[in-house]
């Protein structure tokens, strides 16, 4: 908006002289509005572009797992008997069998009312809420610690059993650390019950009794006599038998040979069969899962490949979005962005290099199990252009049969590029199409501060040019005006003096 002040028509010309400038400024804004309709249109590739990145990664991610050896190593581990003893198999566990016996569970240590103790929940203070017999404990402070912690003081004129419960619960170490151990006074049983989070032999409960100024806190909690100045409890270590050999552990949960054990139950006459096989299933998923990603990222960008391109749709200015409905804005919107990537030349290069990357022999193995057709998954026609169809039943087959071979097809690793597995060709291939992308579009980091794409650039310029032609229309218009103004004061000035020149010529006769 020009600060030139805009008080026209007193000379008697009648113009409307900010329409005037207001349709000049509508020409000039036209070389400018093509600029920000290129601008519009290189933000748009280059979301499109970044979408079409995003999809690729997903899958070079999915590629990526696909070509490490582990993922076909998975084992299954199963128990004979779960209620006892549950299995689970990493990738390092020995195909084979094992048997366990469980004589022992390891246990927390537990100090515990012995007995119920004489409570009322209708009181505040511990002092009210805890009795003996017919005499209320006394009102005092107790200072202790729990496992060697930093003293800890209850007032039983002021705290309540919720309190010595959370101090409990909530003591520390010297070095802020907690001393490992959970309270909780059950209100339908009225007892305490404190146990260590650890498991084991080397598991404990200790509470040493500082000073006791009461008739004796923890006595009347019947966690033990008024004249024990600590407590303490320890737990247990588990015990079984694995393979013929008496072993503990401090918890319930180890790992054995790459064997996850959790025991669950105790039998001194049952032994447990423990089978470790290799698990077949989770490859045959994790190939499926694979083919189904790969279908989808390909009909995906195959889809931006064809999309229609409406030529005739450009980005809307702002001068054409003050005439639409926001359901005709939409509508031409839609249009305006289809068909933006229609052809690219660089996402047709990635998708048949993809192709090429899985439909390729891989030299150099068991010609049964060179190719991905030789499991099963095979190429649909010419105009799905690159989907893969899975024979399921072949595919089990395959891996059943020789899982080392299916391994291989996907995970070879060679300098020979003929040599190489699928999934590690998939992957070099993919990485190097989205490192091009990133070139184009950007997206390679989050934590990128500049753009430096290709896109990038281009649409760092088309704001440069936007804003100097947002100083140059400014001065257009302000010369407009400037014009018009210094018009108004000419055609005053005429009217003056033809007023004059006829007021003398009327004076004369």
């Amino acid at each position: 908006m020009s600060s030139i002040g805009r008080v026209f028509g007193l000379s008697g010309s009648g113009l409307d002289v900010d329409k005037i400038v207001s349709d000049l400024m509508k020409v000039q804004r036209m070389k400018q509005d093509k600029i920000k309709q290129d601008k519009q249109i290189a933000e748009w590739q280059k979301a499109d572009y970044r979408e079409m990145n995003n999809l690729l990664r997903t899958l070079r991610d999915a590629a990526f797992n696909l070509k490490l050896q582990g993922t076909f190593l998975a084992k299954l581990a199963t128990s004979s008997n779960e209620g006892i003893v549950k299995v689970a198999a990493s990738n390092s566990a020995v195909i084979g069998s094992n048997t366990i016996k469980v004589t022992q569970l390891a246990t927390n240590a537990r100090l515990s009312s012995k007995e119920a103790v004489s409570f009322d929940a209708t009181r505040a203070t511990l002092a009210e809420q805890l009795s003996i017999g017919e005499e209320q404990i006394g009102a005092g402070t107790v200072s202790f610690t729990v496992n060697g912690s930093e003293t800890i003081t209850i007032d039983t004129s002021v705290d309540s059993i919720d309190t010595l419960v959370s101090k409990i619960n909530g003591a520390k170490m010297a070095d802020g650390s907690s001393a490992g151990v959970s309270a909780v006074f059950d209100k339908a049983l009225n007892r305490l019950f404190i146990s260590s989070t650890a498991t084991g032999e080397s598991a404990q409960v200790s509470i040493e009794i500082i000073e006791d100024t009461t008739a004796g806190l923890f006595s009347a909690l019947r966690l033990g006599t008024p004249d024990e100045e600590t407590l303490t409890a320890h737990g247990t270590n588990a015990k079984f038998i694995y393979n013929g050999i008496e072993l503990e552990q401090a918890t319930n949960q180890f790992v054995l040979a790459g064997v996850t054990y959790t025991l669950t139950g105790v039998s001194e006459t049952e032994t447990v069969n423990i089978s470790i096989a290799r698990d077949t299933d989770a490859i045959f998923n994790t190939i499926k899962s694979f083919v189904e990603l790969y279908n989808t990222t390909i009909e995906k960008v195959n889809s931006k490949l064809t999309e229609e391109r409406y030529r005739d749709y450009l980005p809307l200015t702002d001068d054409q979005r003050e005439v639409l409905s926001d359901k005709q804005e939409e509508k031409w919107e839609e249009r305006a962005r289809s068909g933006l990537l229609r052809n690219d030349s660089l996402l047709s290069s990635v998708l048949s290099s993809m192709r090429s990357s899985l439909s390729a022999i891989v030299s150099g193995l068991d010609e049964n199990y060179d190719s991905l057709a030789d499991l099963g998954i095979t190429t649909g026609a010419y105009y799905e252009k690159g989907k893969l169809y899975i024979n399921e039943e072949k595919l089990k087959k395959a891996i059943n049969d020789d899982p080392d071979a299916v391994m291989r097809l996907f995970t070879n690793s060679s300098d020979e590029a003929s040599e190489r597995g699928l999934a590690a060709r998939l992957y070099d291939s993919l990485n190097s199409g989205i490192n091009q992308l990133i070139d184009l579009a950007g997206g390679g980091s989050s934590f990128q501060l500049v753009d430096d794409s290709v896109l990038g650039e281009k649409i760092r310029y088309y704001d440069k040019q936007i804003a100097e032609w947002d100083e140059r229309l400014q001065r257009m218009e302000d010369r407009y005006y400037k014009q018009y103004a210094a018009l108004e004061t000419a055609l005053s000035k005429l009217n003056q003096q033809s007023y004059s020149l006829l007021s003398l010529l009327g004076g004369s006769q």
